[in-house]
């Protein structure tokens, strides 16, 4: 991925509006990656500084240079009005009269909830982690018993007479 990256990288060099960088998040990046939720590497985010997303696509440079294409630049925001639908131009004019503290009353509650909701996939896996570990050994224990019950003899006794006598 780092050629095809690299590549990209010098595509959009001069570029006014986009930026495609990398930081190494292992050194003098580092605090900037915990800031912008990096846990894992390669990671690639895009969007608004403020905001940014995961990138899900292609790892290759044709795949990233179509999505850079056709997703990157700017977009809606207090800085370009002018690409906002009304509903959003609606928002921001709401957000931009609350008072600072409010507002950033508000961006906590809803972090706090996107965390709530990560938490509570996280304890989901767990309890399906429990249930499919407690149910796999069931199942073997199960399948002991059959096993213990003769069914390898029950298959060694059905081939042997069907070989002597044509039983089966």
């Amino acid at each position: 991925m780092k050629p095809a990256w690299d590549k990209l990288m010098k595509e959009y060099e001069d570029h006014k509006e986009i930026l495609i960088a990398d930081v190494d998040c292992t050194a003098e990046g580092k605090s900037l990656c915990d800031v912008c939720g990096v846990q894992g590497f390669p990671t690639i985010k895009y969007g608004d500084p403020n905001n940014l997303e995961q990138y899900q696509g292609g790892r290759d440079f044709d795949a990233l240079s179509k999505f850079a294409k056709s997703n990157l630049g700017p977009s809606c925001s207090p800085d370009h009005l002018d690409l906002c639908d009304a509903a959003k131009k609606k928002q921001i004019e709401e957000f931009m009269a609350l008072p600072i503290d409010d507002l950033k009353a508000k961006v906590k509650e809803q972090e706090d909830a996107l965390e709530a909701a990560d938490k509570e996939l996280e304890q989901m896996l767990k309890s399906l982690q429990k249930q499919y570990e407690e149910a796999t050994k069931a199942k073997d224990a199960k399948k002991d018993a059959i096993k213990e019950a003769g069914l390898g003899l029950m298959k060694s006794v059905a081939a042997y007479r069907k070989k002597e006598k044509g039983e089966l």
